[in-house]
């Protein structure tokens, strides 16, 4: 493939029934932007190759597809780093969808910002009953304490992969961790709002599928992570020195949020164990008035 401005990265994995919307989404805009499209087929056990195959034939030459053993989303974005030809990258989920005229602002957008790594969009939720709704992007903070407080404490920042476009000097930084199979992102986007320029783009780049999945299934992956994530957040070689004071504010944010997980999963002895264990990390976590009414409504269960 030749050098484009942009590359869109679609990882899948067991996706076969929503993937032909997704390609198609990022096909039909192609043109309007320098852009090339790279599939990577996560050894799905589905119908995944069969569709890709059919796509193929419909599309002669307008994108390319990648097969891999099943290693996780970390793995396949990464194999997308290295094998993808764009100077900025978007992830697109294989259940998401593309919003029209996204490529053309975002090409418009590196015009005029052309010293941006992080592009962060709005984004559509789009729900099992069909309802819609906008997701509007604010200002980001020009400092890079407040941003990546803002993203990992206050959570005033959120982000949506479809919806944000990279540069690679960021994965000059670290690239996505692959022991991690939940929260693999946060340190990519921590890592980028650390370092680098970021810019807004004010429209929805994405449309992003709600769904029910397993929740006792993301229980276990985001269990089996753990605190590890706040290692990989604060890696030296990811985050500064001046913002290493944050960690220990993130990792009684990290075990309150796997309180919360659990006690919604119904893994109370797990949820007491979490609560505990973010009072002892740092004792403003009981002036968390939500998490707080939770964790004594827990006494009782």
């Amino acid at each position: 493939m030749t050098e484009a401005l942009i590359g869109v990265v679609i990882p899948a994995y067991n996706y076969a029934r929503t993937l032909g919307r997704a390609v198609e989404s990022v096909l039909a805009q192609l043109d309007e932007a320098d852009a090339q499209l790279l599939v990577i087929d996560d050894g799905s056990t589905d119908e995944t190759p069969q569709v890709l195959e059919a796509l193929l034939a419909k599309h002669p030459g307008r994108f390319r597809t990648l097969r891999k053993p099943n290693g996780g989303a970390a793995s396949a974005r990464n194999l997308g780093i290295e094998e993808c030809v764009g100077d900025y990258l978007m992830f697109l989920d294989a259940d998401d969808e593309m919003a029209s005229g996204a490529l053309a602002a975002v090409a418009q957008h590196i015009a005029t910002h052309p010293d941006s790594r992080l592009i962060v969009g709005g984004h559509w939720s789009v729900f099992g009953d069909g309802k819609r709704r906008l997701h509007t992007v604010k200002s980001l903070p020009a400092s890079a304490y407040l941003r990546v407080r803002g993203y990992l404490l206050d959570k005033t920042l959120a982000f949506s992969n479809g919806a944000c476009v990279m540069h690679r000097d960021i994965f000059s930084v670290g690239r996505y961790p692959e022991h991690l199979r939940n929260a693999e992102d946060i340190p990519i986007f921590a890592q980028a709002l650390a370092r680098f320029s970021c810019s807004v783009i004010d429209q929805p780049l994405a449309l992003i599928y709600k769904h029910a999945d397993s929740l006792r299934h993301d229980i276990q992956h985001s269990v089996a992570v753990g605190v590890s994530l706040v290692d990989e957040v604060f890696a030296p070689a990811r985050m500064p020195e001046a913002l290493q004071g944050l960690r220990s504010a993130f990792l009684a944010q990290r075990y309150l949020s796997l309180f919360r997980n659990c006690l919604n999963a119904g893994e109370y002895t797990l949820a007491r164990q979490f609560y505990c264990q973010a009072v002892r990390t740092d004792w403003r976590a009981l002036t968390r008035w939500s998490y707080t009414r939770k964790a004594l409504q827990l006494l009782f269960k």
